[in-house]
């Protein structure tokens, strides 16, 4: 018995169908996500994203064994004057200088990226999770209920994310958790409209429509057949907003707000104190912006390779 495919975004199911045949003819091999994953491996950005992205995961996770020195170790104190910091290549036990504490820029580098993935990570799995709970409650309920937090949502979204994240991390405390906080709380709108969205369209499908037909409940039909098609431009979302939730992690901790000693190694920190030193160390700004450029960089070009190959419309490309 042939599989069922649920119609493309143009209305025509039968292009979904030639696109999962092989070119050899026969029947289609695997389904959606083997046809996605397929169109990611033939993707150059997303090639490009991905190996950022690793190099960026792999560093993070192995840097108390690639950092020279500790996150709070402060080795070339003495070499510090008021008006001449070690660059780049001046002293050969800091291969990229050292900052105006006395630490070792490589090192501050390496564990910063530990502290920005961490609070990339977690921050959006709180946007995520509170934005898909709401959107599926509006999604799933409609009337009233749809009304209310649609609402809810539109009042957050009238604030600049940034605002209102700069503003809950104010209110919670300068500390790191007030930071992840405050920056999920700031993406729950995004992923809130962009589910009920596409569970809104979903429901008007003809698999959604034959199942209320053969007497499914809400609940089932929701969390069987709407819920894990409409997930996808979820996901999309989340690889695009971990590259927004470094930025403004920078940000957050550049304004003061990340909390921790002055030494702590953390890259918006970095570009903090930074500041007085860009006449004579300009490299002290340049490193951790470089990283944070790239770093989102990244996960920008991953989200988008990933949004492109689960977009109908561009799948007979």
């Amino acid at each position: 018995m042939s599989a069922v495919l649920p119609p493309a975004a143009d209305g025509s199911a039968a292009a979904s169908a030639v696109d999962l045949a092989p070119a050899s003819g026969g029947a289609p091999r695997g389904g959606f996500w083997h046809d996605v994953f397929r169109r990611l491996r033939r993707n150059p950005t997303a090639w490009v994203g991905a190996v950022i992205v690793l190099l960026f995961v792999v560093v993070s996770l192995l840097a108390p064994i690639l950092a020279p020195y500790p996150e709070t170790a402060l080795p070339g104190a003495r070499e510090i004057t008021p008006t001449f910091i070690p660059g780049p290549g001046e002293v050969a036990a800091f291969p990229l200088g050292l900052d105006r504490f006395g630490g070792d820029v490589l090192s501050k580098l390496i564990w910063g990226a530990q502290a920005s993935l961490q609070i990339g990570v977690i921050s959006t799995a709180y946007g995520l999770v509170g934005g898909m709970l709401l959107g599926l409650i509006a999604g799933t309920f409609g009337g009233w209920v749809d009304n209310v937090i649609m609402r809810i949502v539109d009042i957050l979204l009238s604030v600049p994310s940034l605002l209102l994240a700069v503003s809950i991390a104010a209110i919670l405390g300068q500390n790191q958790n007030s930071v992840m906080i405050a920056i999920g709380v700031a993406q729950v709108p995004i992923f809130a409209r962009l589910l009920r969205a596409s569970m809104l369209q979903q429901r008007s499908a003809d698999y959604v429509l034959s199942a209320q037909t053969l007497g499914l409940g809400r609940g089932r039909i929701t969390m069987s057949h709407v819920l894990p098609n409409a997930v996808g431009p979820v996901i999309v979302q989340g690889t695009l907003s971990l590259a927004t939730a470094v930025i403004d992690a920078a940000a957050l901790s550049f304004l003061g707000l990340g909390g921790g000693r002055p030494e702590t190694a953390e890259w918006g920190r970095m570009l903090t104190y930074a500041q007085a030193e860009l006449a004579i160390a300009p490299w002290l700004a340049f490193l951790p912006g470089i990283c944070i450029a790239v770093t989102a960089l990244g996960f920008t070009l991953l989200g988008e390779a990933l949004r492109e190959a689960m977009d109908p419309r561009t799948r007979g490309r």
